[in-house]
């Protein structure tokens, strides 16, 4: 009987079609509609408001098939306090191919030496991060990523030298 009575509460709701990316406003080609079984306390968005929400920007960055919900749409919501995004310029051989946003990585930056003197200017820094976007170069020699971390982090990184930058998936991979 409890099966019976849940699965007959199903509801039209809308998904993700496609990857969006933080302040995308939503078009009609980036949601399609599913039939599911829907807790009250979950806040979908029934697929009959569709027109209500079309060019509201979205919160976060979502993959293909996240369900919408009301908190995902609105201002911005990364980073969070106390955290920042930084960009990073990488040639291929200094991330994983299949790096995508969602994916936990460690941020290495090697050590600088001075090859006259022979001594090293400075260690090398490590750092964890959570990508938040991969876009390449029309020419696809550099590919930036977008790195979310610690604020202090973040802007350590942002000073780091180009060409000495490796980013390595970790555990966890994608979100």
């Amino acid at each position: 009987m409890v099966v019976a009575t849940q699965l007959g509460h199903r509801e039209a709701v809308l998904v993700l079609a496609r990857p969006v990316t933080v302040g995308q406003e939503l078009s009609a080609q980036d949601v399609r509609e599913v039939t599911i079984s829907v807790d009250s306390s979950l806040a979908v968005i029934p697929a009959r408001s569709r027109s209500q929400i079309q060019g509201r920007a979205f919160a976060y960055s979502l993959p293909a098939g996240a369900m919408l919900t009301r908190d995902v749409l609105g201002d911005a919501r990364i980073p969070p306090p106390g955290q920042a995004v930084a960009a990073v310029g990488l040639k291929a051989g200094q991330y994983p191919p299949d790096l995508q946003a969602g994916s936990r990585v460690t941020v290495v930056v090697a050590a600088t030496s001075d090859a006259s003197t022979g001594s090293t200017e400075s260690r090398s820094s490590v750092w964890n991060a959570t990508v938040t976007g991969v876009h390449s170069s029309a020419n696809d020699q550099v590919t930036a990523v977008s790195l979310q971390m610690a604020r202090d982090d973040a802007r350590q990184l942002a000073s780091a030298p180009a060409g000495q930058i490796g980013v390595v998936m970790v555990h966890g991979g994608a979100r």
